[in-house]
């Protein structure tokens, strides 16, 4: 795995998770910048998906097992885009809660991810 990109990935995580927290304090719904935010974290993941998957294809193994990484890997991407479709559906500070909550899982799993490839 590429350690820089899990890390970008996971800070850029906790910062649309902070963004997202400060928007539902101030009693606010998701609004299409969150949405930009959602989009730029998504990708981030889509490409930590494809490498990993790279990787493995070319014949490099995780330490605790492929089966274990892959569905992480799968995870960690529609972690962010199943609270964006959530908080859409509740047009409240409660949609900004829960993609903070979707922000916080994904640098969890992005730990998570670094620790099963034997980081």
């Amino acid at each position: 795995m590429l350690d820089a990109l899990t890390l970008v990935t996971g800070l850029a995580a906790l910062a649309l998770a902070a963004w997202c927290g400060f928007a539902a304090s101030r009693d606010q719904p998701t609004k299409d910048w969150h949405f930009i935010g959602m989009a730029v974290v998504s990708v981030l993941a889509l490409a930590q998906l494809v490498v990993g998957i790279v990787q493995l294809a070319r014949g490099e193994k995780p330490e605790q097992g492929t089966t274990i990484f892959v569905a992480y890997l799968i995870g960690a991407f529609a972690c962010v885009p199943a609270a964006g479709f959530m908080s859409l559906a509740e047009r409240t500070r409660w949609g900004s809660v829960t993609v903070a909550a979707g922000g916080i899982v994904l640098a969890v799993l992005e730990v998570r991810l670094y620790d099963i490839w034997g980081g």
